[in-house]
């Protein structure tokens, strides 16, 4: 028996062979960085190269949820829309019924909530994508950072990547270099970093996003984003220099 043809049906050694493929559709998308700091959480995107004569500004891989809310995916663009439209409604929903803004855990237990639906019914296939996604934990109003996956589970994270061949690599590179209590700056720097190690092209091929506390988000200029690259290069140039042996 063909067992990744029905959603519906487990293997005999207890996988839903098409939850694992969605996992694939991930691992083929842009990487997504994710880094919370003392006041701020800092998503990081590797832009895919774009067509000559094709709008960039057109493709987009950070999305505005609520006004304190941002989104970040890797994997499928066509599900990723489907998926971040019903949030924004949800928010909204949220906001009209109890005249507040929705909490980060509770839009990311809700786009959990439906990934998983469409892992468990006949006739439908799992999201394509994973998410991450930031916004204000209610008690301080500070933000928070959230994954989801295809699979429909959701758990908050300090730092954490999606996406790409390189995921599981970056993720020890974060566990070694992440520290508690980074500021912007250092946050920023940290998230770039990581995303130096899959692109080539520097901050042509980055999209950076920061949510501070209080909800204020702001999308880094690719002049700020390549003066981080140019200062981390310097950094590497001259690490070599050292490690290089006297004449």
């Amino acid at each position: 028996m063909s067992y990744d043809r029905a959603i519906t049906v487990f293997s005999p050694d207890g996988h839903l062979l098409q939850v694992e493929y969605s996992m694939e559709a991930v691992r083929r998308g842009s990487t997504v960085v994710g880094i919370q700091g003392k006041d701020c959480v800092v998503l990081a995107v590797e832009k895919r190269a774009t067509a000559k004569l094709q709008d960039d500004r057109t493709i987009r891989k950070i999305f505005s949820i609520d006004d304190s809310t941002v989104l970040a995916f890797a994997g499928l663009t066509a599900d990723a829309r489907v998926l971040i439209d019903r949030v924004r409604v949800e928010a909204q929903s949220y906001r009209l019924i109890m005249e507040d803004a929705p909490s980060a855990e509770y839009l990311a237990r809700f786009v959990a909530e439906i990934q998983q639906k469409y892992t468990q019914r006949g006739g439908v296939r799992p999201f394509g994508i994973a998410t991450l996604l930031t916004g204000l934990d209610p008690p301080n109003q500070r933000p928070v950072l959230y994954q989801t996956d295809p699979a429909g589970t959701h758990s908050r994270w300090k730092a954490q990547v999606i996406g790409g061949n390189n995921a599981k690599s970056l993720r020890e590179f974060l566990e070694k270099q992440y520290t508690a209590d980074l500021d912007e700056a250092a946050a920023v720097k940290l998230a770039v970093q990581a995303l130096m190690e899959v692109v080539d092209s520097g901050a042509k091929t980055m999209e950076v996003c920061v949510v501070r506390t209080g909800g204020k988000r702001e999308m880094l200029s690719e002049s700020v984003v390549q003066s981080t690259v140019q200062v981390l290069e310097q950094e590497q140039q001259a690490a070599q220099q050292q490690q290089q042996p006297a004449e």
